[in-house]
This record gives C-alpha cells, structure tokens and sequence, in this order.
C-alpha cells in the first residue's frame, strides 16, 4: 500500500516572510549533494549554494562542522530531504541559530510506509518460510529478539517513511516544484528565472523517466531480484517491479545480523540471483561475503545516498539515476 504524507516544512512560513529585496543572491544550504544538484539546476545564477554532505558522502553518519554551523546560521534557505534522513539537522540548526526558511524537498511526494515494506519482504519470502525445517526455525528463533530489536532502532532512526524517495523520478518532480515554489516566494524578482529553470529541468526529467522504463523492458520480471548492501532503493524497486534485498537497514550506521545474512545466502540459492550489488557509501565487505559463498557474481557498484564527483559518471541526479538503472539492467539481462 502506498503512504501519502505531508512533512511539515513551514509552508505557511513561506507565505509570511517577505521576499528578499536585497541585490545579493539568495543564501541557499542543502544538507545532501542530491538537493545540491537540483536546487542548482533552479536556481542557477541568482543563488548563492552551499551544500553540507558532499558527493560521495554519508548522509547518515555525518559529523557537521564549525563551517557548516556558519553557513546554516547565516543561510536564507534550507532544503533538506526530511523523514530522518538527516538525523544530525536538528541539533546543526539549533547550535547556529538558523533564522531562515526550512523546507523538506519530500513535502508531498507519495512516500514508502516502512511496514508496507516490511510486508512486501514479507509475502516475497513466504514460500522460503513455509519449507523451513526444525533446525532452521530453531536458528531464526535464536535471533528473533536481536532482530525484533534492531528492527525497532532502525524505525525509530528513520521514523514511520522511506527517506530515499529520490530514487522516484516521479518524487523529484515533487522535489523540484517545492524547490521552486520556495526560491519564488523568497526572490520574486527572479521568478522568470526560476520558473523557466524548473520548466526545462522537468522536461529533462520526464525524459530521463522515458528512457528508464524503456531500458527495464529489457529485464525479464523473473530476474529483477536484487541484493545490494543496505535498504535504500524501495523506490525504485516500486516504480520498476524490482524486489530489492539487503543486509542492513535504512541506514548504514546499522549493523547487519548473522541472521539477516544467512537468510540473503538462502534467498539467493534458492531464487538463482546471478548478482548483487555494492554501493558507493557502504561498506563492501557483507556483499562481497555473500558473493563468494553463493558463487553470485558482483554486478556493479550503485548509488544511494549521494551523487559521484563529476569525473565518476554519477554527478548528477540524472546522470546517477541513468548509471544504476543502467548498472542493473546490464547485469541482469545476461
């Protein structure tokens, strides 16, 4: 079942402030290098941008520094993804004390509930269940408090969504219109400017949305089973039929249980999947694990949480999306 969830991103706020009259570009802060992009792509030349998490970083264990206090305190705009992805924004915005306008990219977007998911994996896995034998169900039985327990943390880390809805072509547009609405509010007099930036940034991104299913037609629905190293593309599973599986959770700060492992293992022989997947930001260690134990091949390296420097084909949000789309549909098809 899909969620609709409205993040509360000070909207009336928006309506209340007046707009920057000032000849300075607009002081814009965005917590991670997908919002950089995008903000950038509206923006253009009349802001000033400044990004936290940069490419090739972690959203979720990052430590914030003095120079990220500055420019928060002394920023117009903040865009940030919301739903918990960035845990640590909380406590940055109170120790610089930040004044401006705060909005969550994911207002409005048709978010992921987490125990929708978990249901999802559930029914996915029904018929591994329903063959256990006494010595498997006695194995699961050992962990099912570990696992019950660190299920919990990770809800509780993250809260009651899916925080990746980036990995929606169909979300970002939703991204960028509450993008553009805020630059608008905030400098009108370049709202010609910002509204044509959105106009033509959305164009690109329908495209992208064409040529993606286009290459997933390429993919028998029987092989698009995937294992990657953490639970970060539920979205894109959703918008292409893939069922994705990993050994950690939302966040790459959990740990990954010796049952969550032997579990992949089993689903991987038992579904003859071909390849799993690395991810840029985590650590590769559980996934080339479990290659070797299955005889899986390593498909590729994907991206999650952030974009690539410009020089390693993902540094954009298109150009990500385009790579791990096309990452996947690789491996998959042979």
């Amino acid at each position: 079942m899909k969620s609709r969830y409205l993040v509360n991103v000070f909207a009336s706020a928006l309506l209340s402030i007046p707009s920057l009259s000032l000849a300075a570009d607009l002081k814009v802060v965005t917590s991670f290098s997908v919002l950089n992009d995008l903000v950038q792509e509206v923006g253009g030349e009349h802001i000033s941008l400044t990004n936290l998490v940069a490419a090739n970083g972690d959203a979720h264990v990052y430590q914030p520094s003095p120079l990220d206090a500055q420019a928060v305190a002394e920023a117009d705009l903040l865009v940030v993804n919301g739903l918990g992805f960035e845990g640590w924004m909380e406590r940055l915005e109170q120790s610089a004390g930040f004044k401006g306008v705060k909005v969550a990219a994911t207002y409005g977007v048709d978010l992921i509930h987490l125990d929708d998911e978990d249901e999802h994996h559930e029914e996915g896995h029904h018929d591994e269940d329903e063959h256990h034998d006494e010595e498997e169900h006695h194995e699961e039985d050992e962990h099912q408090d570990e696992e019950e327990e660190a299920h919990a943390e990770e809800h509780h880390h993250h809260g009651e969504f899916d925080p990746h809805a980036w990995h929606s072509v169909t979300n970002v547009l939703v991204y960028v219109e509450n993008i553009r609405a805020a630059l608008v509010q905030l400098a009108p007099e370049h709202a010609t400017e910002f509204n044509q930036n959105a106009k033509d940034y959305v164009k690109a991104l329908k495209a992208l949305e064409k040529d993606l299913t286009q290459k997933m037609s390429q993919v028998p629905e029987n092989k698009r089973n995937v294992i990657t190293s953490h639970d970060a593309f539920g979205y894109l599973a959703r918008e292409y039929g893939f069922n994705f599986t990993a050994p950690q959770g939302m966040s790459t700060e959990a740990e990954a249980s010796a049952a969550d492992v032997v579990k992949i293992i089993k689903q991987i022989r038992k579904d003859d999947i071909q390849a799993v997947f690395v991810e840029k930001v985590s650590n590769s260690r559980l996934i080339e694990q479990i290659a070797r134990e299955t005889g899986a091949k390593i498909g590729g390296e994907l991206y999650a949480d952030a974009l690539s420097s410009p020089n390693q084909g993902a540094g954009t949000y298109i150009n990500m999306m385009q790579h791990n789309i096309s990452t996947l549909v690789k491996a998959l098809s042979n």
